[in-house]
């Protein structure tokens, strides 16, 4: 039997930055090879200005690479970003949640957005509030929450529209660091439970570590300098050797 391909898929992909027929001002990313499988929690590790957020909107389909091509589900991102309404969700660094919407309510705009009937809307964003320990603060607005629990709201709205690809941009950096350590640990049991897909930027080994069942570490522009599998077996001697490896990479 043949491998699965990858479901997000990079084939030397290159992204250049300047004027339409000019030199280029900047290469962010430079003839990459990259695939995600379904169910992986990739760790997207780089000093800033490596390219991961390129990365990012490319897979999203934010943008177009300048050459090689970017597949999500054997699909172009970018001229089919429509097609993928609901199937690829976005936790952004940034809670950014409505002011004016209720918990619950900021859960279900993206529900909303998929035409989902108000009854099952309301029923789904209250269950996944509930999940993420918000039972009580479901007509909550915004400023009377914490920052964790303004994040918590922001992985609710995630998971509640049922996408099967997570795409995360250093979206507890913001918190302290036990609650920062809390909420990963939450993200991925529930990627886990639910048969997610997640590439999660960071620029933290240590978050990283926590994550990923993959560390990809990047130098400028987007070139991959490691790509470490982690397993459960992975012991905590050779955590500590992968973290100085990535040091290594970082600190160059």
């Amino acid at each position: 039997m043949t491998a699965a391909a990858p479901l997000i898929s990079l084939t030397q992909v290159s992204k250049l930055f300047g004027k339409p027929g000019a030199a280029p001002d900047y290469v962010a990313v430079d003839r990459l090879d990259l695939g995600v499988d379904q169910g992986q929690m990739l760790a997207l590790l780089g000093k800033t200005g490596c390219g991961k957020s390129t990365i990012f909107n490319m897979i999203a389909g934010l943008t177009e690479p300048t050459s090689g091509a970017v597949t999500v589900d054997g699909r172009n991102p970018f001229l089919e970003f429509d097609w993928f309404r609901g199937k690829i969700a976005i936790v952004f660094q940034n809670d950014r949640l409505l002011p004016w919407r209720t918990a619950v309510g900021n859960v279900e705009l993206g529900l909303e957005m998929l035409d989902i009937a108000a009854e099952q809307r309301l029923m789904t964003a209250t269950r996944w509030l509930h999940t993420l320990g918000l039972r009580g603060h479901e007509h909550d607005y915004p400023h009377a929450l914490s920052g964790g629990m303004r994040q918590r709201v922001s992985i609710a709205r995630a998971f509640a529209t049922d996408a099967n690809i997570l795409l995360c941009d250093e979206p507890f950096s913001a918190l302290d660091e036990m609650t920062g350590r809390t909420l990963r640990a939450e993200f991925v049991r529930l990627v886990k439970e639910n048969g997610k897909t997640a590439v999660f930027i960071t620029h933290s080994i240590n978050e990283a570590l926590e994550i990923g069942d993959r560390i990809v570490v990047l130098k400028r522009p987007a070139n991959i300098a490691i790509d470490q599998p982690l397993t459960a077996a992975t012991t905590d001697a050779e955590k500590e050797a992968i973290r100085h490896q990535v040091q290594s990479v970082l600190v160059a």
